[in-house]
């Protein structure tokens, strides 16, 4: 009987410590941006081009792949679509599977 008791005691105890642990890896905002104007379209934007910004990031700090001044999730939308547009997605791969299993 004390033994199932320390078991549960134990698996709240970890189970509150993983929750503070993946918690505190939670982004917060960033205040060293300001609020920018880069929106939905220009979200867009650098979603398009997100793998040659990538590429040249990676040999420069002047270059970003992520405008951190931007107006919030209007530009995350945009950038996600953008992005999903450039690296293929993944909505043909489902059509594909569809039409497979029809014939």
């Amino acid at each position: 009987m004390a033994s199932q008791k320390m078991n549960k005691v134990l698996l709240a105890t970890g189970l509150l410590a993983a929750a503070l642990l993946l918690s505190s890896c939670a982004a917060g905002p960033n205040e060293a941006a300001g609020s920018g104007s880069a929106g939905f379209l220009l979200g867009l934007w650098h979603g398009f081009i997100v793998p040659v910004t990538f590429f040249i990031s990676l040999f420069t700090d002047q270059i970003n792949v992520y405008e951190a001044a931007n107006n919030g999730n209007w530009y995350d939308f945009g950038f996600v679509v953008g992005a999903a547009s450039s690296l293929g997605g993944g909505g043909g791969a489902g059509a594909k599977g569809r039409r497979k299993s029809s014939t």
